[in-house]
């Protein structure tokens, strides 16, 4: 007995020993795959890694910090780009502002914000459109006729104007004092309740699709309640749809950002976003001053386009009947 004991345990280790590693059978996957033989794809995703780290160590690369007023050298205002100022000596690599605020430092803690609201939006957009998708696709009847509805109503307007529309709604009911101070989370709360439609919608044909099939039917055979079914079985088959589409949406939540910035119902001056910095950079568009607009331009397109293409690529090698 102990020596077949002992030769099964062998044969386990030996098994073990040849059964691939999560490293290696990532490489193998069909996903690493396609990404491979996609040059533009790898291009994008080393912009968004370097966007998203000069981001995140902003505090430590950035030479000075913009939204700290005793940082900022009024006399090295206007300074041109890749020059040294005549006046302290500081050296700026994309130039300076009408506050003497370095633009690379800018465009880094910039960066910071545009990205915070964005995966912010996109966070609250996908928990509520997933939410009442698997609701009304589960439950049917007048509250899935009600939600949809409602989700059609908003998809005839522009996702920009509902997100200004919900923006001076909520800065209407709060008071002057306060609207600073909450601007991102008002950013937030307008940007997702725009763009929740489009996760509802995925959701309920997705969720109307799985609740015919056996193992829903089972489940509900033995009793299990309702939201254990929805959050348990029915939540996993249909994450798939709404994390591609989360993907695009973080691109257009961006530039939904930028856009609400760039026409003065966004992010204050004081904490500028990619948006705001363009904004700024427009009044010095035909003064001579280019580079205050044109290096914030270039970062929020690098980032927008970059996380769009990945979202492209992984919506169609996600799609089985695209390859």
């Amino acid at each position: 007995m102990s020596t077949v004991g002992s030769r099964e345990e062998q044969e386990l280790r030996a098994a073990e020993t040849q059964r691939p590693g999560l490293l290696r059978r990532m490489l193998a996957s069909d996903v690493f795959y396609s990404y491979r033989r996609q040059p533009v794809v790898i291009v994008a995703s080393l912009l968004t890694l370097i966007m998203f780290a000069g981001a995140l160590f902003a505090p430590w690369i950035a030479p000075q910090n913009p939204f700290n007023p005793a940082e900022l050298e009024l006399i090295d205002a206007f300074t041109e780009p890749f020059s040294t100022s005549d006046f302290t000596g500081n050296y700026y690599l994309l130039g300076t502002d009408s506050q003497g605020r370095d633009v690379f430092s800018a465009i880094l803690y910039g960066s910071r914000i545009s990205l915070l609201v964005g995966f912010s939006a996109v966070l609250f957009a996908l928990l509520m459109g997933t939410g009442l998708g698997l609701y009304a696709g589960y439950r049917g009847g007048w509250p899935d006729a009600l939600i949809m509805r409602i989700a059609d109503v908003q998809l005839t307007f522009p996702s920009i104007l509902m997100a200004l529309l919900i923006f001076g709604v909520i800065r209407g009911i709060l008071p002057r004092s306060m609207h600073q101070e909450a601007a991102i989370i008002v950013l937030i709360v307008a940007i997702g309740l725009s763009d929740w439609v489009q996760y509802a919608r995925a959701v309920r044909g997705a969720t109307m699709v799985e609740k015919g099939k056996e193992y829903i039917q089972a489940a509900r055979v033995i009793g299990l309640p309702p939201r254990i079914i929805l959050i348990r079985h029915l939540l996993p088959n249909v994450l798939r749809p709404v994390l591609v589409i989360g993907t695009i949406g973080l691109a257009l939540a961006i530039i939904a950002e930028a856009t609400l910035s760039f026409l003065g119902v966004g992010m204050p001056p004081t904490q500028p976003s990619l948006g705001t910095l363009i904004r700024v950079g427009q009044d010095y568009m035909f003064s001579g001053e280019w580079w205050i607009l044109l290096f914030p331009g270039l970062a929020l397109l690098i980032l927008a386009l970059s996380v769009n293409l990945l979202g492209d690529w992984l919506r169609d090698v996600l799609n089985p009947k695209l390859r």
